[in-house]
């Protein structure tokens, strides 16, 4: 279909477009962060990227982190978390494991033991359930720290949780004292 680099370069530019910077290419997202499936294609297609249906229907089902959704008709589509633009994905509250996990960088952890894990200019903060997903995260920004954050005692002080459609536990923040770092 596509060949690997250009399915990641395809895939970082509708992060861009699809998560914070839509007006890149002079594109619309409603209230809940979709826009029209047809067109994204022909705003790509008019700004260097030769995209078809197919290619895009190829992207979501294979971006290994299901960042993209279509809807259920497939003429829409939208980015399933990390927007710093204002969308409603509609989440509703869920009752987290117990535990759920953070990935850093080891340079970032003196500003998070003063604040904790603040969601800045995204919507939510970013948690796992799994360990090696913290640490891929970890590893984009430098040296990995995977952190624990006691997620059932946050729900039972109050806190809400979210799970997105692809898996991503998502919280408003993380006060230090629910944070420990993994050994490791």
């Amino acid at each position: 279909m596509i060949s690997e680099k250009e399915n990641i370069r395809i895939s970082k530019f509708l992060s861009l477009v699809l998560r914070h910077q839509p007006e890149t290419i002079n594109l619309t997202l409603d209230e809940n962060g979709w826009t029209d499936a047809a067109i994204l294609i022909g705003q790509m297609n008019a700004n260097g990227f030769a995209v078809s249906k197919e290619i895009l229907q190829h992207i979501v089902t294979t971006n290994s982190k299901s960042r993209f959704a279509f809807n259920d008709d497939q003429t829409k589509i939208r980015a399933n978390q990390g927007h710093s633009v204002d969308v409603e994905l509609g989440y509703k509250p869920k009752q987290p494991p117990s535990i759920l996990f953070h990935g850093t960088a080891e340079s970032s952890l003196s500003s998070i033991s003063e604040t904790g894990l603040e969601k800045r200019s995204r919507h939510h903060v970013h948690l796992s359930a799994d360990t090696d997903t913290a640490i891929k995260v970890g590893q984009r920004y430098g040296k990995p720290v995977v952190l624990q954050v006691a997620a059932s005692d946050m729900f039972n002080d109050g806190y809400q949780f979210f799970l997105s459609d692809n898996n991503v536990w998502l919280t408003d923040h993380v006060p230090v004292k629910y944070i420990t770092r993994k050994p490791g």
